[in-house]
Parts: structure tokens; C-alpha cells; sequence
């Protein structure tokens, strides 16, 4: 048996084109299928990346590598979609070894004419969003946890990240274990 992290699921919540989807995997690997254009590619591209590392650049978020895509974009919406004036989403993936469970995540922020806040956190305690712990004030209403609510229900024993820096390399330290930032990168 390998002793190492594998992706369990993944889950976006108030992101982009989902107000809550939860992709699972099988054995650390995901199949998606779909037609051209409907996603699959935004999805993941914005997704794995961002949430190993934090970075919200937007060369890092479009598939196509171009800098017209920005977090923004994902979280209030552009010129193309309906824009919202304020949002908070959500970003999470969960990891299995044996039977234990990490999941780590990124929070946002997004306000029509500011810059979009993020923050980050870690779940080592066991619990599972949407199990035991929720991204949400009311899981009826589904109105999402503002970042001291989310920080707040953390608890002791899990994480919570202010920057960028502070996210990834909590990240390294649950989940990978580089020396250093640079050989993580």
C-alpha cells in the first residue's frame, strides 16, 4: 500500500458556474466528460493549481494561458455573466491516507470595484465538509461562512491562513513535505 496523500474529492461552493458541486475520485483519479465548451478544462485548470498553492494570478487560471481570466471572474462574475456586487466562495479538496482524512481549502471574497480577499484553511481533525463541518451559516440556507465565522468554527486543532505564503506552506507541511517553498514550487 503507498503511504502518501490521494485526492478523495473536491468541492467548489459559490465558484464560477456552481453555486455547490462536489466532484469524487476514485482511487486519487477523476474521469470528467462532457462536450467541448462546457467546462471541464476552466474547472479543473482554475481548480488544482489554486488550490495547491493559492495563487490567484491569472495566468494561472486560464487554460488557454492568456491573462484575461481573473479570481474576480470566478467569484462575482465579468462582463459575460451576471455580476454579483458582493460574494464569498469557497474552494476545498479532500485527501485520504489509510483511513484519515485532510482537507484543505481557500475562502474568497469578491466585491464589485476591490480586490478579492482570500484566506485559507486545514482540516486535520477528521471532520469532512459536508459530513461533520460546513462552509456554510445555515446549511438550510446555504449562505457561506465569512472568513472569521469560518476561522472561528475551525477550532483549535485545525488551520487557518491569512496569505498566500502561509497557505502553501501549510499545504507542503500537511501534504508533501518539501524542504523548503522554492522545491515546492
Amino acid at each position: 500500500m503507498e503511504n502518501r496523500w490521494k485526492i478523495n474529492k473536491i468541492g467548489l461552493l459559490n465558484y464560477w458556474w456552481y453555486d455547490e458541486e462536489e466532484f469524487d475520485f476514485y482511487d486519487g483519479k477523476l474521469i470528467l466528460r462532457g462536450t467541448n465548451g462546457s467546462g471541464k478544462s476552466v474547472t479543473m485548470q482554475s481548480f488544482i493549481p489554486l488550490i495547491l498553492d493559492g495563487n490567484k494570478s491569472p495566468d494561472r487560471l486560464d487554460p488557454f494561458g492568456s491573462k484575461e481570466r481573473k479570481i474576480e471572474d470566478y467569484i462575482i462574475g465579468n462582463s459575460e455573466t451576471i455580476q454579483k456586487e458582493e460574494a464569498i466562495s469557497y474552494l476545498y479538496m479532500e485527501v485520504k491516507k489509510d483511513n484519515n482524512y485532510i482537507t484543505i481549502g481557500l475562502g474568497f471574497r469578491g466585491r464589485k470595484g476591490k480586490p478579492v480577499e482570500s484566506w485559507g484553511f486545514a482540516l486535520k481533525d477528521g471532520k469532512r465538509i459536508g459530513k461533520d463541518f460546513y462552509l456554510y451559516k445555515d446549511p438550510a440556507n446555504k449562505v457561506p461562512l465569512s472568513k472569521n465565522e469560518l476561522k472561528s468554527r475551525l477550532g483549535t486543532i485545525n488551520e487557518f491562513t491569512d496569505t498566500t505564503k502561509e497557505y502553501k506552506s501549510m499545504v507542503n507541511r500537511l501534504l508533501f513535505g518539501f524542504p523548503n517553498l522554492d522545491t515546492y514550487d
